[in-house]
This record gives C-alpha cells, structure tokens and sequence, in this order.
C-alpha cells in the first residue's frame, strides 16, 4: 500500500466517524485496519463509558455479536478436516434437531449457510431481551427449552434445505452444539483453545466474568423512547454458569477488541495461517468465502452466504467477505478483500452506527479509489443530505420539510388542516435522477427535485416549493 492511499484512508476515517456519531448519537466506537499484513491504523472515538467520560480505545472489549459466526464456520471447518465431522452430514446426527421435510434432511453445510428452509425463530430475540430484562417469557433455561422451541417450529418451514436463504439463529446455535459433541469440549471451551490462543487474542473472550473483570471495556447502551442512548446490561449469559447450553453464544457470544480482531483478519488474509501456525487450510477457506446461498442483490450485485460470511463477488473488481453483528447493545463489523490483503475491524457500543459503508470507504480508498465516488451508500448519503431541509411555495402558503429516517427520505406537507408524511420512493436505486414518487392506493404521483448553481426546487403535483433552510 502507498503511503499516499495510507494518508487518504486515515483522514477519511478521521473525517467521517465523529459526523456520523454526532448524527446516530454514538456513544464509543473503535476502528481498526490491516493492510500487507501490518496494522495501519488504530483508534477509539468517543467513550466506552460515558457517565464516567471513559475513552473508547481500540483495545476496548465490545460484544461482536453474528461476527461471532465466522469463527464458528471456522470451528466446523476444522473439524470437518480432522474427519470428525462432514457438511453433508445430517444435523440429527449430532443434535436432537427433529424437525424438516421427509427424505430431506437439513445438513450441517446447510446451517452454515442459513438454507436449512427454516425461517427465524427468534432464538436471540429470547436470549438477548431476557439478558437486557425484558424477557418475553418463552421458556429458555437450557439445551431442552431450546430445542423444544425449535421442534415446535415445524410447521414454519419455508422452502426444501439448500432452496433459499433464512437468517437462522438458531442454526448457528446447533452448529455450536454439534462443535461441543463432536470435539467433546465445550463450546466455548473450543474456540478458546483451537482459535484463540493460537491466534493470540488474549483478551478475546465468551465468558461475560472475564469481560466484566477487564478494565477496558465497554459499558453497554440501548435507546430509551427518545432515542437517548441509556447503560444497560450485557446480555449474554455467562457461558460458564450453564456449561451444557454453551452453545447458545454461538450465534453472537463473542467479545474482543478491534486490536485482537486485527490478528483473526491477517489469519484470513494470511489463507489460514498466523505466525507460521496453520488453523485451516486455503482450501476450506475459499469454500467459507463461496456463495452457497443466495441474497438480495446490494450495490456492487450479486451478494451471496459462503460459510460464515457473507460475500459480494465484485467489490470494485475483487472479492469482498464481510460479517456484522448486533446484540442490542453494541455491534460490530468484520470485512476483508483478501486479493488486496486489506480488513477492517469495527465495533461501537449501542446499536444504529453505519458500520458496512465506512467499512467499505476505507477499503476502496486503501484501493486507491475515492470513496465518495466509489461507494454508492457515501454517494446517496451526500444526495440525502443535500436534499433533506425546509421547503416553501410562493409567499410561504405552503410549507414541507424533506426529512430522512431509515435510509428513506420522506416528504412532511404542513398546512392548515394538512400534517402528512409520505415517503419517497426514488426512481433509481443511488438517488442520481432526483426523481422520486409518492404511492397512494397503488396510484404513482411524481415528485422531483431540481438542483440549481443557488437553489433547489421541489416539485410535488400542483406545487413549485423552494428550499429556503438545510
């Protein structure tokens, strides 16, 4: 990597995370980014704990939530190797999994890729809620409560195993179950000894007692009704009070820090090896990188499941995998482009920071692209921005505000017997035609804005409205 793209990649960093946690109400975040083997940038933004105005560092311990997922695909993939196990191997065969279609088992490679054709059954929404106290009262006290909940499910199924892709919890749970059958260690046990250590993620853990005793660490937010960031508990259970039903961190138990998680991404980048130590062959590698199932189509096209990571086939030319995580209470994203030998970690300690675009800006930018053009989420963020604000007709008789939620841009009409909010369904995809639409009753009404040198104009059906405020 040159030095010039290095430079580039820290400033744009530097420039966009504290915007965007000024504008999500970001509490602490930690970025870190490895590049040619080297870690080449680290840093914490805001705090870890801010009743106390504790910094967020990049050696703070945040929970990486479905990141966790790769390292499990990884334990599979071991022990697959080892011969202990194989991916065609019926789930039953290690698990009392009872449910699925005649004469179509539901296969461990079939759980690694969420296409077991079960949809989700809310196995975090119990665990997570229930750690954060507001259990919804499913009974969920061990290996029994959670495969009772699961056989229950058989009337779910959605589509024959390998047809379609389900985000399944609850798959990932059985697959750390048949990782603690299979290696006759306990869940957490395994992904200590066999990828921990020899990664040296020291302070990488699964126990919620070694997290609590560690000084650097985050304090836990969730927003109240005003969307104001609170503390709250850790929501994992501590894996070591209820040894047998360890498995249930399998789906996002994990917590490290954006420095541990560097050494994990240069494994990766590395095929499978750190320090001379190989974890896993290339080959298996790639298999985890390769579509297995397919996804909604994202901006870069085609985006598929490998075994553990999700995996856009042309990220600006090369092949990017990628994971984020929530627990509710923090998140995290893990992406690497392995032909560029370049990953980025992130973590931040409440839910809501847009982790996968910065991700991407950073990568493209260590590519030698400018993000800004590069990224379409950056670009329609700027196209939002530039639109979003106050909106008057001739003499100020009408008024409307153009206001973005949830990645939507919506238009608020103001009059005297008038108070309506309607979203705006743009005509493409990156917002580059400024031509929207408003659907009422299955009828498409056209609104478009008009970009001047001095002004911008917004046009809604009868109406010619100027922005007058940003």
């Amino acid at each position: 990597m040159s030095d010039k793209a290095c430079v580039a990649a820290i400033e744009f960093i530097e420039r966009i995370a504290p915007d965007l946690m000024e504008k999500g109400r970001i509490p602490g975040l930690s970025i870190a980014v490895v590049k040619d083997g080297n870690v080449v940038y680290a840093g914490g933004f805001g705090a870890r704990n801010v009743e106390q105005n504790l910094p967020a560092t990049p050696d703070t311990l945040y929970g990486i939530g479905s990141c966790t997922k790769s390292f499990v695909a990884l334990a599979i993939m071991q022990l697959a190797r080892q011969g202990k196990i194989s991916l065609d191997d019926p789930a039953t065969k290690y698990a009392p999994l009872k449910i699925g279609r005649p004469g179509k088992p539901i296969t461990i490679g079939h759980l690694l890729s969420h296409s077991s054709g079960i949809p989700s059954l809310g196995t975090s929404t119990i665990a997570l809620q229930r750690g954060i106290g507001v259990d919804v009262w499913i009974p969920w006290g061990g290996v029994e409560d959670f495969y009772r909940h699961v056989n229950g499910a058989g009337d779910e199924i959605a589509a024959d195993p390998g047809e379609r892709f389900f985000y399944l919890n609850a798959g990932y749970r059985i697959l750390g179950h048949i990782i603690q059958k299979a290696s006759g260690l306990r869940f957490d046990e395994y992904i200590t000894e066999k990828i921990l250590r020899p990664l040296k993620m020291g302070r990488t853990t699964l126990s919620r007692a070694e997290y609590m005793k560690d000084k650097d660490r985050m304090t836990p937010y969730r927003r109240d009704e005003n969307g104001k960031p609170v503390p709250t508990k850790f929501p994992y259970p501590n894996v070591e009070d209820n040894p047998e039903f360890a498995f249930i961190a399998a789906a996002g138990g994990i917590i490290s820090s954006v420095v541990d998680l560097t050494n994990y991404l240069k494994m990766n980048i590395d095929m499978g090896t750190f320090e001379g130590a190989e974890l896993i062959d290339g080959d298996s590698l790639e298999e985890m990188w390769t579509p297995h199932a397919e996804r909604s189509r994202n901006h870069f096209g085609s985006y598929g499941y490998g075994y553990g990571w999700g995996v856009t086939e042309d990220f600006l030319g090369s092949k990017m995998v990628s994971h984020g995580g929530s627990i509710l209470v923090s998140t995290a994203h893990l992406v690497l482009v392995p032909e560029h030998r370049a990953g980025v970690a992130m973590a931040s300690n409440i839910a809501g920071f847009p982790h996968a675009p910065v991700a991407q800006g950073i990568l493209a930018t260590l590519m030698g692209h400018d993000p800004t053009k590069a990224i379409p989420t950056l670009r329609i963020w700027e196209r939002m921005r530039t639109l979003t604000g106050s909106y008057e007709t001739y003499r100020g008789l009408a008024k409307a505000e153009v206001v973005s939620r949830g990645g939507l841009l919506y238009l608020v009409q103001k009059g005297f017997d008038t108070d309506a909010a309607t979203p705006l369904i743009p005509e493409d995809d990156k917002l580059e035609s400024n031509r929207f639409y408003i659907l009422s009753e299955g009828v498409r009404q056209p609104v478009e804005f008009v970009i001047g040198t001095e002004k911008i104009d917004l046009y809604v059906e009868r109406n010619r409205y100027h922005k007058v405020t940003s």
